[in-house]
Protein backbone atom coordinates (compact mmCIF):
# COMPACT_ATOMS: atom_id res chain seq x y z
CA UNK A 1 0.00 0.00 0.00
CA UNK A 2 1.69 3.29 -0.61
CA UNK A 3 2.02 6.09 1.15
CA UNK A 4 2.64 10.11 1.83
CA UNK A 5 3.84 11.05 4.78
CA UNK A 6 4.76 14.77 5.10
CA UNK A 7 7.25 16.28 8.26
CA UNK A 8 8.52 19.17 8.91
CA UNK A 9 5.73 21.68 9.43
CA UNK A 10 4.99 24.34 12.28
CA UNK A 11 4.73 27.79 13.24
CA UNK A 12 7.28 30.44 12.01
CA UNK A 13 7.93 34.36 12.08
CA UNK A 14 7.50 35.96 8.83
CA UNK A 15 10.44 36.07 6.86
CA UNK A 16 11.41 32.78 8.47
CA UNK A 17 12.10 29.26 6.19
CA UNK A 18 10.63 25.82 6.89
CA UNK A 19 11.47 22.78 5.04
CA UNK A 20 8.66 20.44 4.22
CA UNK A 21 9.82 16.77 3.76
CA UNK A 22 7.41 13.67 1.94
CA UNK A 23 8.56 10.45 2.29
CA UNK A 24 6.70 7.81 -0.05
CA UNK A 25 6.76 4.31 0.85
CA UNK A 26 5.46 1.18 -0.89
CA UNK A 27 5.91 0.70 -4.72
CA UNK A 28 4.14 2.76 -7.08
CA UNK A 29 4.21 2.03 -11.01
CA UNK A 30 3.99 4.83 -13.68
CA UNK A 31 4.46 8.10 -11.31
CA UNK A 32 5.07 11.37 -13.75
CA UNK A 33 5.21 14.07 -11.21
CA UNK A 34 5.59 14.87 -7.16
CA UNK A 35 4.14 17.88 -6.17
CA UNK A 36 3.36 19.87 -3.19
CA UNK A 37 0.09 21.32 -2.64
CA UNK A 38 -1.77 23.95 0.11
CA UNK A 39 -5.36 24.41 1.57
CA UNK A 40 -5.73 28.11 3.41
CA UNK A 41 -8.89 28.07 5.69
CA UNK A 42 -12.37 28.42 3.57
CA UNK A 43 -10.05 28.32 0.43
CA UNK A 44 -9.75 25.71 -2.57
CA UNK A 45 -6.46 23.46 -2.39
CA UNK A 46 -4.16 24.74 -4.82
CA UNK A 47 -0.92 23.77 -6.51
CA UNK A 48 2.57 25.25 -4.99
CA UNK A 49 5.42 23.42 -6.82
CA UNK A 50 5.34 20.30 -8.71
CA UNK A 51 8.63 18.32 -9.79
CA UNK A 52 8.56 16.28 -13.07
CA UNK A 53 10.21 13.16 -14.20
CA UNK A 54 13.24 14.36 -16.02
CA UNK A 55 13.82 17.20 -13.21
CA UNK A 56 11.50 19.73 -14.89
CA UNK A 57 9.72 22.07 -11.94
CA UNK A 58 6.50 24.00 -11.99
CA UNK A 59 5.60 26.93 -9.16
CA UNK A 60 2.89 29.11 -8.23
CA UNK A 61 3.89 32.45 -9.07
CA UNK A 62 3.07 33.51 -5.45
CA UNK A 63 5.88 31.49 -4.25
CA UNK A 64 8.66 31.93 -7.37
CA UNK A 65 11.81 32.75 -5.74
CA UNK A 66 11.30 31.65 -2.18
CA UNK A 67 10.25 28.01 -2.90
CA UNK A 68 12.44 25.38 -4.09
CA UNK A 69 11.05 21.91 -4.69
CA UNK A 70 13.54 18.70 -4.98
CA UNK A 71 12.96 15.36 -5.36
CA UNK A 72 15.98 12.22 -4.53
CA UNK A 73 14.43 9.26 -6.54
CA UNK A 74 16.80 6.40 -4.25
CA UNK A 75 15.09 8.04 -0.95
CA UNK A 76 11.79 7.81 -2.53
CA UNK A 77 11.33 11.21 -1.01
CA UNK A 78 10.51 15.04 -1.84
CA UNK A 79 11.41 18.28 -0.28
CA UNK A 80 10.29 21.74 -0.55
CA UNK A 81 12.22 24.94 1.01
CA UNK A 82 10.50 27.61 2.12
CA UNK A 83 12.17 30.95 2.30
CA UNK A 84 10.98 34.30 3.24
CA UNK A 85 7.74 33.13 4.26
CA UNK A 86 4.61 35.02 4.54
CA UNK A 87 1.85 35.31 6.60
CA UNK A 88 -0.35 34.21 3.41
CA UNK A 89 1.61 30.70 2.57
CA UNK A 90 -0.48 29.69 6.06
CA UNK A 91 -2.04 26.95 4.81
CA UNK A 92 -2.31 22.93 5.10
CA UNK A 93 0.49 21.32 3.01
CA UNK A 94 0.31 17.81 0.95
CA UNK A 95 2.05 16.09 -0.91
CA UNK A 96 1.06 14.77 -4.09
CA UNK A 97 2.18 11.66 -6.34
CA UNK A 98 0.68 10.88 -9.43
CA UNK A 99 1.67 9.12 -12.56
CA UNK A 100 -0.57 6.19 -14.53
CA UNK A 101 -0.67 2.21 -13.80
CA UNK A 102 0.28 -0.51 -16.01
CA UNK A 103 -2.86 -0.45 -17.46
CA UNK A 104 -3.28 3.00 -18.41
CA UNK A 105 -5.67 4.73 -15.16
CA UNK A 106 -4.27 7.82 -13.61
CA UNK A 107 -3.79 8.13 -10.56
CA UNK A 108 -3.09 10.55 -6.89
CA UNK A 109 -1.88 9.48 -4.07
CA UNK A 110 -2.08 12.38 -0.82
CA UNK A 111 -0.08 12.51 2.14
CA UNK A 112 -2.10 13.66 5.49
CA UNK A 113 -1.00 17.00 5.23
CA UNK A 114 1.07 19.19 7.59
CA UNK A 115 0.33 22.65 8.91
CA UNK A 116 2.38 26.00 7.98
CA UNK A 117 1.54 28.94 9.97
CA UNK A 118 3.66 32.45 9.70
CA UNK A 119 3.00 34.80 12.45
CA UNK A 120 3.37 38.67 10.95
Amino acid sequence: QVQLVESGGGLVQAGGSLRLSCARSGSIFGINAMGWYRQAPGKQRELVAVIINGGTTNYADSVKGRFTISRDNAKNTVDLQMNSLKPEDTAVYYCNARGRNTLGFGYDYWGQGTQVTVSS
